[in-house]
C-alpha cells in the first residue's frame, strides 16, 4: 500500500466515523442534549479566552509602539 492510498483509506474511515457519530447524535435526543451542553461549554470557555488573549496582545503591542 502506498502512502497516498493509506492516507486516502484513513481519511475515508475517519469521514465515515464522523458521519456515523453525527447521525447518532442527531437521531437520539439524549445524545443531542449532551452535544448541546458540550458545545455551550466549549464556546463559553474558548471564546472569552481568545478575546482576552487578543486584548492582551493588542495592549502589549500598543504599549511597545509608544516607547
Amino acid at each position: 500500500m502506498t502512502d497516498a492510498s493509506a492516507r486516502t483509506a484513513a481519511n475515508l474511515i475517519l469521514a465515515s466515523a464522523g458521519l456515523a457519530a453525527a447521525y447518532a447524535v442527531l437521531t437520539k435526543p439524549p445524545l443531542r442534549r449532551v452535544a448541546s451542553l458540550a458545545v455551550r461549554f466549549w464556546l463559553g470557555a474558548s471564546v472569552p479566552v481568545f478575546l482576552l488573549t487578543q486584548t492582551r496582545e493588542a495592549w502589549t503591542e500598543a504599549g511597545s509602539r509608544r516607547a
